[in-house]
């Protein structure tokens, strides 16, 4: 298909372009636009309009929509309709975690279509967990009878800091994955652009979309775990920093020289492996049944936690601040939130359980696809991912 908005490549026709096609996507599947009303959508004259139906219909994104029912009733021939061609391609979102790869699939509107997920050890190699993301991905499209040459742009999420094209330049979090060129690795795989985000980030893309963050454009999610990290959204932007590393919250401690998360939330002065969630489990499984020292540490660690999310709040001045990762599912971790941003902020902002839970990251990798899609198919405007 090449460029999605196809034909004329002049600016003038790919605007035109853009613009019918964007009041074509946006219609009702079962109110497909006429000529007539393409025209008072658009604002455009009838000739540019047929003439940027035909382009559009010649690269496959736009066809006749099969006439109303009871048309055939209707003296004289009914107006021909047309509809944009949400199956002309498809989408994919990638995440790769310490303990699972997930993928999700979708049309081009966006509407998910499938999805698949597999275990990985942690202590697996860079080679070991790329192949587990190519049997994820292998089996989901297998089962939903997409081809691979379908799809339009992959999106991925990972742990660590990313650079523009797609290098993990550092990467703590899984073995072997600093410097890894990731997108440069999967391109391999896929003929089509693969986009590569720090995980946190695309969860705070992924809450803007269809999460608990859909009504804010000043957005901090927190993906809450033993070393915590964060996204950001300002002024509905993603918010990368100049070098990517925005939100790395998790290295707070050093400023301090304080202890590491692994020995914050220890009960035997060893620390804990920072990858061994079911070790970490334990700690708070054994605070919940009185167990004095894990006490203590559950409080060491929400008190860290609560700490590194206030000062990125005093920083950014978001109105909403969203939670996620596994330790969102923890009992107390939003009221001490609240309180102690009420201590600091001047006005304190809204704080939220992420409506998305584990699916998250994948879904903000999905996110990152689409957005580079519809830049193509809308280059009138930037996106909410878009690099400067």
């Amino acid at each position: 298909m090449g460029r999605l908005t196809g034909g004329d490549p002049s600016l003038l026709r790919r605007i035109n372009s853009a613009v019918v096609l964007h009041a074509l996507r946006t219609a009702a599947p079962s109110e497909a636009p006429t000529l007539t009303d393409l025209v008072k959508l658009t604002g455009l004259s009838r000739p540019t309009v047929e003439g940027v139906i035909e382009g559009l219909m010649e690269s496959g994104l736009v066809m006749e929509a099969s006439a109303e029912e009871g048309a055939a009733r209707r003296q004289g021939r009914p107006a021909r309709r047309f509809r944009f061609r949400v199956e002309a391609g498809h989408l994919l979102g990638i995440e790769i975690g310490p303990h699972r790869v997930a993928a999700l699939l979708a049309d081009l509107r966006g509407r998910v279509m499938g999805s698949a997920s597999l275990e990985v050890s942690e202590t697996a190699s860079a080679d070991e967990r790329l192949e587990r993301v190519r049997e994820a991905v292998a089996d989901l499209l297998r089962r939903s009878g997409v081809a691979c040459g379908s799809l339009r742009a992959v999106g991925v999420a990972s742990p660590g800091i990313v650079e523009a094209d797609g290098t993990v330049r550092l990467g703590t979090a899984l073995p072997e994955w600093t410097g890894l060129r990731l997108g440069e690795r999967l391109r391999r795989s896929f003929r089509c652009p693969v986009l590569v985000e720090n995980d946190a980030n695309a969860a705070a893309v992924a809450e803007h979309w269809k999460g608990a963050a859909t009504d804010s454009d000043d957005v901090v999610f927190v993906l809450a775990g033993l070393s915590p990290g964060a996204g950001s959204l300002i002024g509905g932007r993603l918010h990368r920093g100049f070098g990517g590393a925005a939100g790395e919250i998790g290295a707070l401690h050093l400023l301090g020289r304080e202890a590491t998360p692994e020995e914050v939330l220890s009960t035997t002065g060893e620390p804990l492996h920072p990858l061994d969630e079911a070790q970490v489990a334990r700690v708070f499984t054994l605070a919940r049944e009185g167990d004095a020292q894990a006490r203590a540490a559950v409080e060491r660690f929400m008190r860290r936690l609560v700490h590194d999310v206030a000062a990125l709040v005093l920083a950014l001045d978001p109105e909403l601040v969203v939670v996620g990762g596994w330790a969102a599912g923890l009992d107390g971790v939003l009221e001490p939130l609240r309180a102690e941003l009420a201590r600091y902020c001047l006005r304190p902002p809204r704080v939220a359980q992420s409506l998305l839970g584990e699916a998250a990251v994948a879904t903000g990798a999905l996110r990152l696809a689409l957005d580079h899609v519809e830049e193509q198919l809308f280059a009138v405007e930037s996106t909410v991912t878009a690099r400067r």
